[in-house]
């Protein structure tokens, strides 16, 4: 065994350091390794020199290719196969935790409920596995390996891959394939052509063990287990154990049944009986049969008490006729001051219908994700997900998704332990979905197209791709298909005015097409159902083809009146989801405000604030208790002492910080803007009939005077830090564009950016020889930045991710802004006659501080160290839910369906 070893570690010494055996089986010897260039455990498995004799590496290495195509999150990946030395082998990642062999062990029998789990997880993974044409043949407790409670299947495909391999030269090693007690009857009798039926009986058996202590046969030898499996029903379950239930125990000897054609026609089949209280078979209803694998004679006797059960209890055999279950539909309340605190997609519903998830707490570092379990009357707050947004469950419901600050998808089991990153590259934060092909489909970083990372870990890579001949520029909340051959998801457009689009891509090759132009966000139904929220807020439902990816019918409202989760904002995603076992859970009642924040005539919660660079915020006027609702511009005064904001439609001066507050305009006005000297506010507004820029003395002593007059839309305005220049944006018919005026000559405007494309949030640097702003030119928000007042003679993207709300330190040397991750970041500025510029640099999240699409929310403080700006204080959320049980044959008998 030494000589193995070293030599092993010899060949390999250039990928893998060999640091110990692990253990040993029939086919291998496994090994704890170093990855040497990942920087990674792994399990080498090395198969037995006498098994690897006879077969050909070329062969094992081809077949074994097929198992390393398998991404799921409850199969153990394959990274890396091969021949040196006479060696093969093949590499897993090395898991920490024990295998359910060990497991079994130590306690002999596991709980009722812990055992269904693992089956139905395990059964996932199977069913994803037959879809792709591989079956496992060697089910058993050793291959299946417990991480954090969650089983992975280990070695998926590997005894396919040595029998192809050993092209029907098994019985020169001396070696069999696949464990006695697990074997299905045709595994043990040596059929050359095994189905997937093979792989459920397999599972079956480890189930029986798990809720006996035994398998279904047991004996002294393989040769009489195998005859057993051949000749003899398994013992009932309940004989050995009283308290399974009955809809297991049926499952199970559905499951184990003799013939293929009499077991479960798939893993998912399996697994949905398990889980099915109603769930039964003629077996189960009447006295156990013997087997009907025997000779003729015990058939003949099998079939003879088949007949007499058959004639004295026909009465209880006879098929009951089944009734649709009742649509219950009521109202749930989530605790006061602990509603859905998200701005949207607050909220997902497990597969199964019995866990809610949501994003609670308010805002700040209080939101985390919140579960309430259906049958219990509180929810409890999931650990580790503070910051937490747009939740999305696992196809088996154990696990949540989630994204995190700063581009973060992580992962959290429901019933409790510590989240995992899945990745931090490539995805940014608009919507994700768990699909059964084992990929995690989520929003790219930015306005671009969509990505998929495995569920299993890995890099995430494109899926999608923009049409940009069709002016598309986004692709958000992707919903996975259970058959996994497509993804639904919505299209956004350069051209706002377009609205958004539904759309199918292709799960094999990411091509996609327009299904539905105009709504807000998609899902399917497993009853063959695709459902859409329109711009009204009315779910609509419409016949579709899985499989084909085609409408098959004409749309029917079935909900009206959701909630979109957000005031001003009707391309927000609403709170809407629906289970594959047919609840419907939706929200109704109050919103959570985005550009504009207020609703109902008044303020709602938001708080003025500074923040330092670190990210502490500390409200400037604790006695302010009112709600104040900051929206169209927020100014500080050239010393720091005052702050000019809009609220609720007029100009207000605040003396900071626990100074009075007065009202500068009384017909209107927004944007304000301070003079260089501080004595006077700049502002616009639309009193004469047309929008443009007034002045009026700060101390409100005389009235507003007109600062600039032009027949187009004066939409913003900013004085330069030496009084000599005005910079301001018209708007009006689509445009949007930058001029300058001298103050002394204010009848010659100077262009500075004019352009198809949408330019705003205007900020002169305090020398006057840039001008920063952000602009729609690349498809999405992004900050640039061109000289002052010759802008023509260059400019530079400064944000690369998305950006807006730029604005400079006083000392010239930072321009900060809102990068597409709402993080307020500092790029540092070099002074001189060219722009030079650095990396930007992350101070602090901006998640919980109210954006501005066309004017900053944020002023920088005279010593640059701190921000004023508007804080989101959200007391409750949405908290009131409508839930539809059994929707699903409501949405039948209005839409039409099977």
């Amino acid at each position: 065994m030494t000589d193995i070893v070293g030599r092993l570690s010899t060949v390999l010494a250039d990928r893998y350091r060999i640091e110990r055996e692990l253990g040993a089986g029939g086919m291998a010897t496994v090994y704890l390794a170093e990855d040497l260039k990942h920087d990674r455990k792994v399990a080498v498995k090395v198969l037995k020199p006498e098994l690897a004799a006879v077969l050909g590496a070329d062969r094992f290495i081809q077949e074994i290719k097929t198992t390393a195509s398998l991404q799921h999150p409850h199969i153990l990946p394959l990274f890396d196969s091969g021949q040196a030395d006479g060696f093969l082998y093949y590499v897993m990642p090395y898991i920490e935790g024990e295998t359910l062999r060990e497991k079994l062990d130590r306690e002999t029998q596991l709980g009722i409920d812990e055992a269904v789990r693992i089956t139905t997880e395990v059964a996932d993974a199977l069913d994803y596995a037959h879809r792709q044409g591989v079956i496992h043949r060697d089910i058993k407790p050793e291959n299946i390996l417990l991480h954090d409670g969650r089983p992975m299947v280990a070695d998926f495909g590997i005894a396919l891959a040595v029998s192809a391999a050993a092209g029907g030269r098994m019985t020169e090693t001396g070696l069999s394939l696949g464990t006695p007690h697990y074997m299905s009857p045709e595994q043990a009798t040596a059929e050359k052509d095994l189905s997937s039926r093979s792989d459920i009986y397999s599972l079956a058996a480890v189930l029986y063990e798990m809720l006996t202590g035994d398998p279904p046969h047991v004996g002294s030898s393989a040769q009489q287990i195998i005859m057993k499996i051949v000749t003899e029903e398994a013992v009932p379950v309940t004989n050995a154990r009283k308290s399974v239930p009955a809809n297991v125990a049926a499952a199970l000897t559905k499951a184990l049944e003799k013939l293929p054609a009499d077991r479960f026609g798939t893993a998912t089949g399996f697994a949905e009986a398990l889980g099915n209280s109603a769930f039964t078979t003629a077996k189960n209803q009447g006295p156990a049969g013997l087997s009907a694998f025997g000779n003729r004679v015990t058939l003949a006797l099998v079939i003879i008490a088949a007949v007499a059960t058959l004639a004295t209890g026909l009465r209880w055999l006879r098929p009951r006729p089944e009734t649709a279950a009742p649509v219950l539909r009521y109202s749930m309340s989530l605790p006061e001051g602990n509603g859905i605190a998200a701005w949207f997609r607050g909220l997902a519903l497990s597969p199964d219908g019995s866990r809610l998830v949501y994003v609670g707490g308010g805002v700040g570092p209080n939101r985390q994700l919140w579960v309430r379990q259906r049958d219990q009357l509180h929810a409890t707050p999931l650990p580790g997900t503070e910051g937490a947004e747009i939740p999305f469950f696992s196809p088996d419901g154990e696990t949540v998704g989630f994204f995190a600050p700063r581009g973060t998808i992580r992962l959290a089991p429901v019933s409790g332990g510590t989240p995992v990153t899945l990745t931090d590259s490539l995805v940014g934060s608009a919507g994700a979905s768990w699909g059964t092909d084992g990929f995690i489909y989520a929003d790219g970083r930015g306005r671009t197209s969509l990505v998929r990372v495995p569920a299993a870990g890995g890099a995430p890579d494109w899926f999608t791709a923009l049409d940009t001949a069709r002016g598309e520029a986004d692709h958000v909340f992707p919903e996975v298909l259970p058959s996994a051959k497509g993804v639904l998801f919505v299209i956004k457009y350069r051209d706002a005015a377009l609205g958004s689009d539904i759309a199918v891509a292709d799960a094999s090759t990411g091509r996609h097409r327009v299904l539905i132009p105009g709504p807000l966000y998609a899902l399917y139904a497993t009853t063959g159902h695709l459902l859409y929220v329109t711009r009204d807020r009315t779910l609509m439902a419409q016949p579709f083809d899985q499989e084909e990816l085609t409408l098959t019918g004409e749309p029917v409202a079935v909900v009206e009146g959701l909630s979109t989760g957000s005031v001003g904002a009707p391309d927000f995603t609403p709170d809407v989801t629906a289970s594959a076992s047919g609840t419907l859970v939706y929200t109704v009642g109050s919103e959570i405000p985005v550009a504009y924040p207020w609703r109902d005539g008044r303020p709602d919660s938001t708080e003025l604030v500074w923040v330092t660079r670190d990210g502490t915020p500390t409200k400037v006027d604790p006695e302010w208790t009112d709600q104040i609702a900051i929206h169209g511009g927020l100014a500080l005064s050239p010393d720091g002492t005052r702050a000019a904001m809009m609220l609720s439609g007029q100009i207000w001066i605040k003396d900071l910080d626990r100074g009075p507050l007065s009202k500068l305009t009384f017909d209107g006005g927004l944007r304000p803007a301070w003079s260089p000297d501080g004595s006077a506010v700049a502002f616009t507004t639309g009193r004469d009939g047309y929008r443009n820029a007034y002045v009026r003395s700060a101390d409100g002593v005389g009235s507003a005077e007109v600062l600039i007059d032009d027949p187009r839309q004066i939409l913003e305005v900013e004085y330069s830090r030496d009084g000599e220049w005005l910079v301001y944006r018209l708007g009006g018919g689509g445009v949007s564009d930058l001029y300058a005026l001298r103050v002394d000559d204010v009848d010659d405007p100077i262009p500075l950016v004019v352009s198809p494309a949408q330019e705003s949030q205007l900020a002169l640097s305090p020398d006057a020889r840039w001008l920063a702003y952000m602009s729609l030119e690349s498809g999405r928000p992004e900050v640039w930045v061109r000289p002052f007042p010759n802008s023509s003679d260059g400019s530079w993207q400064v944000s690369t991710d998305g950006g807006s709300e730029p604005a400079w330190a006083h000392s010239g040397r930072e321009l900060f802004f809102r990068n597409g991750l709402d993080e307020l970041v500092s790029v540092e500025v070099t002074p001189g006659s060219t722009f030079i510029y650095g990396e930007s640099r992350v101070l602090f999240s901006a998640r919980d501080y109210v954006p501005w699409i066309y004017r900053r929310l944020y002023a920088v403080a005279p010593d640059d160290d701190r921000f004023l700006t508007v804080r989101r204080i959200t007391d409750a959320g949405r908290s009131q839910l409508i839930v539809v049980e059994n929707f699903f044959g409501e949405l039948k008998a209005k839409v039409g369906g099977d």
